[in-house]
C-alpha cells in the first residue's frame, strides 16, 4: 500500500476546506440578504400583475387555513398564522424576493413540524408540503427567478430540495401522503420558466442599448464625415488659391525693372505668409483625416467617380451635374432638369456647395422614393445661385434606408458657410422638396451660429 505523505494530505484538506468556506460564503452573500428588488409595473397591464398576485396571497392564506384545522388537526390561531406566513410571502416576494422565499420555507417547515404525528388517518393529509403551501411557494419562486440572477435561482432550489429531503426522507410521516417530490418538480419548471423569461427580457433590453449606442455612433460618425468632407473641399479651394498668391508674389519682381526693396521685401512676404498658411491648412486636413473615418461608400453610384473619389481627385463643380443626373437616372429615377438664366461665374466653393447640395438630394430620393420624378431646377442671377430639387411620392415600398438621418444637416451647413440658406420639407402631395440659395460671393456671409 502506498504512502502518503502527511503535508500533502493536510494540504488537499485546507484545500478543500478552503473550497467549502468560499462556496458557503458566496451561498450567504446570494440568500441572506434583505435588499429590495421590487416587481416592475407591466408595459401594457399596469398593475394588474400586482393585484393578481394579492388575490392569490389571499386565496394561499384562506385554503390552508380551511386544510391545516379541517384535515391537519391544527388549531384554528396556529393555523392562521402559518397561512398568513404563507399568504404574506406571496405578496412580500413582489418586493423583496429572497425574504419572500425564506417566509414561504420558514412557514412551510413550521407547518410540516406542528402537523407531524398529529392525525392517524393514514394517507389523508398531503406532507410535508401542502397544497396551498405548494401553490405559494411555486408563485414566490417565479417572482424570484425573474428578479435575481440565475445562481441564486438555483441556489434557492437546491436548498428547497434539500429541506424537503431532510423533512420527508430523513424524518419522514408515515401516515401522510408525501408530496416533497412533486413539490420540488415543480419548482424546477417554475425556476426553468422565470430564467428563460428573465433571460428573454434582458436580452431584448440589452440589444435595445445596443442598438441605441449604434445609432448614436452612426449619428457622430455621419456628422464628423460630413464635416471632415467640407473641411477638406473647402481647404483643396483654399490652398488653391493660397498657391497661386504664393507663385504669382515669387513672379512679381521679375515683371518689373530694377524693383525697389520695398517692394521685394513685401512681396516676399507675401509669399511666405502664403507658404505658411498653405502648410498650416495642409496640416488641419492631416489631423482631419487621422481624427475622423474615412468617407463612407456611395451605394447610389452618385460619387465623382461613382464609388467614392480618392481625397486628392479634382472637386466636383457644376459642369459635372450631367453626369450626376445620369448616373441618377441609371439608378432608376425620373430626373428632369430646368436650367434658367446663363451660367455665370462663381466661386469655387459656391459651384463645389452647389454640386454635393444636388447630389445630396438626389440621394436621398433614391433612398426614400424609390421610383419618383425627380425636378432638378437651377437659376442664375446676379445675386447668386438658386437651386431646387423636387420628388414625387415613391412609386414602391420603401426600403429601410441605413443612413442616421444628417444628409440634410450637412446641406444646411454647407449653405451657411456660404452666407445662404436652404429650406427642405415634405410636399402637399407626398413628395420632398430641398430650396437653396447660394450667394455669389461678393458680399460677406451672415453670421452663423
Amino acid at each position: 500500500m502506498p504512502r502518503v505523505d502527511p503535508v500533502t494530505e493536510a494540504g488537499s484538506r485546507r484545500g478543500s476546506t478552503s473550497r467549502v468556506r468560499r462556496w458557503l460564503g458566496i451561498l450567504r452573500d446570494d440568500l441572506w440578504t434583505a435588499q429590495p428588488d421590487p416587481l416592475p409595473p407591466s408595459t401594457w397591464l399596469r398593475w394588474l400583475p400586482h393585484g393578481l398576485l394579492c388575490l392569490v396571497a389571499f386565496g394561499v392564506t384562506i385554503g390552508a387555513v380551511a386544510q391545516l384545522t379541517d384535515n391537519g388537526g391544527v388549531g384554528r390561531q396556529v393555523a392562521f398564522l402559518i397561512g398568513l406566513a404563507q399568504g404574506g410571502a406571496v405578496v412580500l416576494a413582489l418586493w423583496r424576493p429572497i425574504p419572500g422565499w425564506w417566509l414561504s420555507m420558514a412557514a412551510t417547515v413550521v407547518g410540516a413540524v406542528v402537523v407531524h404525528g398529529g392525525y392517524d388517518d393514514e394517507h389523508t393529509f398531503p406532507w410535508p408540503w401542502t397544497a396551498a403551501g405548494i401553490i405559494a411557494h411555486l408563485f414566490v419562486m417565479l417572482l424570484l427567478s425573474l428578479r435575481v440572477p440565475t445562481r441564486v435561482s438555483a441556489e434557492a432550489l437546491v436548498v428547497t430540495g434539500l429541506v424537503t429531503y431532510v423533512l420527508e426522507g430523513l424524518w419522514g410521516a408515515a401516515n401522510y401522503s408525501p408530496t416533497g417530490v412533486v413539490a420540488v418538480c415543480l419548482s424546477a419548471v417554475v425556476v426553468l420558466l422565470g430564467t428563460a423569461v428573465r433571460g428573454r427580457r434582458e436580452a431584448r433590453a440589452e440589444l435595445m442599448q445596443q442598438t441605441t449606442i449604434t445609432a448614436e455612433e452612426r449619428a457622430r460618425r455621419t456628422v464628423l464625415e460630413e464635416r471632415s468632407r467640407i473641411a477638406r473641399e473647402l481647404h483643396d479651394v483654399v490652398a488653391h488659391h493660397m498657391s497661386v498668391i504664393s507663385i504669382q508674389a515669387q513672379v512679381a519682381p521679375h515683371l518689373v525693372e530694377n524693383p525697389p526693396d520695398e517692394l521685394k521685401e513685401n512681396l516676399a512676404g507675401i509669399r511666405q505668409n502664403a507658404l505658411d498658411a498653405l502648410t498650416e491648412l495642409r496640416r488641419v486636413l492631416g489631423v482631419l483625416r487621422s481624427e475622423n473615418p474615412e468617407d463612407g461608400e456611395d451605394p447610389y453610384g452618385l460619387g465623382e467617380s461613382g464609388g467614392g473619389a480618392a481625397p486628392d481627385a479634382p472637386q466636383p463643380m457644376l459642369d459635372r451635374l450631367d453626369a450626376l443626373i445620369d448616373n441618377t437616372r441609371a439608378a432608376g429615377l425620373d430626373v428632369v432638369t430646368d436650367i434658367r438664366g446663363e451660367a455665370l461665374s462663381y466661386p469655387t466653393g459656391v459651384e463645389l456647395s452647389a454640386y454635393r447640395i444636388i447630389q445630396e438630394a438626389l440621394s436621398n430620393a433614391l433612398r426614400h422614393a424609390p421610383g419618383s420624378e425627380v425636378r432638378v431646377e437651377i437659376s442664375h442671377d446676379f445675386q447668386g445661385l438658386h437651386l431646387g430639387v423636387v420628388n414625387s411620392r415613391p412609386q414602391r415600398p420603401v426600403p429601410r434606408s441605413p443612413g442616421a438621418g444628417h444628409g440634410l444637416l450637412g446641406m444646411r451647413e454647407r449653405a451657411a458657410m456660404l452666407g445662404g440658406h436652404l429650406t427642405a420639407a415634405p410636399t402637399q402631395h407626398g413628395g420632398f422638396a430641398v430650396s437653396a440659395f447660394l450667394p455669389r460671393g461678393d458680399t460677406p456671409p451672415t453670421a452663423h451660429p
